[in-house]
């Protein structure tokens, strides 16, 4: 029985007694402080993010907001969306420096995402990664592993950016992150450039591979145990962790878009990140899920069977030869997250123009 005197949460617990970090899914400096106190070392944000945070938080932020118009004289409302965006990450960044330097680079970072209208543009990812990674000492960049991301990938490390692929789903997609990770960081070697304070992870987005084999299984009218699907994303992480783990790869797992306890619990004990939002670190910290090692501990083998046979595309996220990288772009989990990320984009513009353009019938 775990004694609760020990230690402040189940979360922290994990920190302090296992290699597996906690990052917080939010860049809400109140649900961030929570998260730091409960062992977070990493945080997130993203258009997505900051829509919710200016939901909960706008008190916080409107002042600022509307300086900006007047300071942006000709900005369009997404210019000014994405500067909001630059200002609230380097505010999460600077409350995780001091973790950034004490663990030389490798935690402490705060994780900014690329413009997702960009997936298709190797270049303009590049571009704004490079800048986006001069914001703070600290800053990790997020590319999508799209087709024109992972050039993207190679050549943003090689400029000395650590990066968080994301939008990534699958093993396949995963193994061509490593890769790309590896040759970046050798051409830096090659050039004499340090290497050893970069800090990249790769995600899955677990959940929304679960999310996709149930829409799959309405559509196509399949029987299966439902408790199934909430296996799938966990059976992806951990075959791609033991590959990882055997090739040697520079680079850290990280687990995201949670739906179920195993998408933290299953993973303790790995070298990976847990980076879970604000509700279910709540949720984790409020149960009895006992803290201990599972990475090593296999999916069982009937369920992966079950659904190898019943779903093709988790054939194609399980298998390495599943997807090509020119397949990326069409896997039904990215093309259903890059819209909801560019959709995030086109609100957060929406919140921006209701200062910018008030609403005179509103009156």
């Amino acid at each position: 029985m775990r004694e609760q005197t020990a230690y402040k949460s189940p979360l922290h617990e994990m920190t302090q007694t296992t290699p597996t970090c906690l990052w917080n899914d939010s860049a809400s400096l109140s649900e961030l402080t929570y998260s730091l106190e409960h062992g977070a070392v990493g945080a997130t944000c993203n258009p997505v993010i900051v829509t919710e945070v200016l939901k909960k938080e706008m008190h916080l932020w409107e002042g600022r907001i509307r300086q900006l118009i007047r300071e942006m004289a000709t900005a369009t409302e997404e210019g000014i969306g994405w500067k909001v965006v630059e200002e609230m990450s380097a505010k999460g960044a600077a409350l995780l420096q001091p973790i950034f330097d004490l663990s030389g680079g490798k935690n402490g970072r705060l994780s900014i995402q690329t413009d997702p209208h960009f997936y298709r543009n190797s270049e303009a990812i590049v571009e704004q990664a490079v800048r986006f990674s001069h914001l703070a000492p600290n800053m990790i960049v997020k590319i999508p592993v799209t087709r024109a991301g992972i050039p993207a990938i190679e050549e943003a490390t090689f400029r000395g950016v650590s990066i968080n692929a994301t939008v990534c789903f699958s093993l396949p997609q995963c193994i061509a992150v490593a890769e790309a990770l590896e040759r970046g960081l050798q051409r830096r070697e090659r050039e004499g450039l340090d290497v050893a304070s970069m800090g990249p992870v790769c995600t899955i987005m677990v959940g929304r591979l679960d999310d996709w084999l149930k829409v799959v299984m309405e559509k196509q009218n399949i029987i299966t145990d439902p408790g199934y699907l909430e296996w799938a994303g966990v059976a992806v992480f951990k075959k791609t962790y033991r590959i990882f783990q055997e090739r040697g790869y520079r680079v850290r797992l990280l687990s995201a878009a949670f739906r179920n306890h195993m998408h933290w619990s299953e993973f303790i004990g790995g070298d990976v990140v847990i980076s879970p939002p604000y509700k279910w670190q709540l949720r984790y910290n409020a149960s009895d899920v006992e803290v201990v090692p599972r990475i090593d501990k296999p999916v069982d083998p009937k369920i992966v069977e079950a659904l190898l046979r019943k779903f093709a595309d988790f054939r194609r996220a399980y298998e390495l030869d599943g997807l090509s990288v020119d397949e990326f772009d069409d896997f039904p989990p990215t093309r259903r997250t890059l819209r909801q990320f560019i959709g995030a984009c086109h609100e957060l513009a929406g919140q921006i123009r209701e200062f910018m353009l008030p609403n005179p019938d509103s009156k």
